[in-house]
């Protein structure tokens, strides 16, 4: 027997996700305290891996590999910031209605609230790594560019929508294909060297317009480009930088000018943010379609679990 449930419209479905928030809540403060339970340091491991992989990221690219930016870690820690709440949020969503395929079919609620509760959680890593963030900026004596600092809520708005509306599409999908789960993993690792993170924007944008033109524009397609380029603006508040290396025989002091790097867009402020709300706007479709989907595949939930 198959048994599918009624259909409801996106926007009954929106209303009950708003009906149903402090489920939301209770299910985000839930998947915080089951992740570190019993462990010493508790959600402080919410801070440790982020600056593990920061460090990783800065010994190969800034160390190793020496690309001769000031303050590099910095660039990278404002780039990384941003990825790790779409990539924790996306990765974690994916399975969740799979693992909770107990409660799913037991329990009559808006399934989506599971996948946005993955969200949710990531909201609060987010909070605490931006906490370690302030802390490495301090001992570097940095600070933001606090014209721009006004940038953070139309780029804090599309990476939230853009997370939630993927997480709720690959939530579903992977019920009925379980590969995605896996798919999604290795997609992302591509998308993650896709995005100007551990590398500057304006290096690949310089080739791609030189040799292909018009690519150039294609490479802002990536919807996490622009959001990271607006954080890495505000945290970085350094356009163009004088790259500097250091001597053969020198001291450890001595240095050579080597010219003027272009970190990012020499954009105005208002730039940035048209962008932001252009993957705002696009977000926002995916998410009503993401819905949509869900209330396709949900009447089967039971039946595939």
């Amino acid at each position: 027997m198959r048994v599918v449930s009624a259909r409801s419209t996106v926007t009954h479905r929106f209303g009950e996700l708003w009906r149903n928030r402090e489920l939301l809540g209770n299910l985000t403060r839930s998947d915080i305290k089951v992740k570190y339970k019993n462990s010493a340091l508790g959600v402080l491991w919410s801070m440790v891996a982020p600056l593990v992989q920061l460090g990783i990221y800065w010994l190969v690219f800034g160390v190793i590999l020496d690309n001769h930016i000031p303050n590099y870690v910095v660039f990278l820690f404002a780039g990384l910031i941003v990825w790790n709440f779409f990539f924790g949020s996306v990765t974690s969503a994916t399975g969740i209605i799979v693992e909770r395929a107990g409660i799913v079919k037991k329990v009559s609620f808006p399934r989506e609230i599971l996948s946005l509760s993955c969200v949710g959680a990531q909201i609060f890593y987010f909070a605490m790594q931006a906490i370690a963030f302030a802390v490495v900026m301090l001992i570097l004596s940095t600070s933001p560019d606090w014209s721009v600092i006004w940038l953070l809520i139309p780029a804090m708005a599309a990476l939230l929508v853009l997370a939630s509306a993927f997480s709720v599409l690959l939530s579903a999908v992977n019920v009925k294909l379980r590969d995605t789960k896996h798919l999604v993993e290795i997609a992302l690792q591509l998308w993650f060297w896709l995005t100007p993170i551990v590398y500057w924007y304006e290096k690949i944008a310089a080739k791609l317009a030189a040799n292909f033109g018009v690519l150039k524009w294609l490479y802002l397609m990536n919807p996490v480009t622009p959001i990271v380029l607006t954080f890495q603006r505000i945290f970085y508040p350094h356009v163009q930088v004088v790259s500097t290396i250091k001597l053969p025989g020198g001291t450890p002091r001595t240095t050579l000018n080597s010219g003027i790097i272009t970190l990012l867009p020499t954009w105005s402020p208002a730039t940035y943010a048209m962008l932001d709300c252009a993957v705002l706007a696009a977000a926002l479709a995916v998410l009503y379609f993401a819905i949509w989907v869900f209330g396709r595949l949900e009447g089967n939930f039971a039946e595939e679990l």
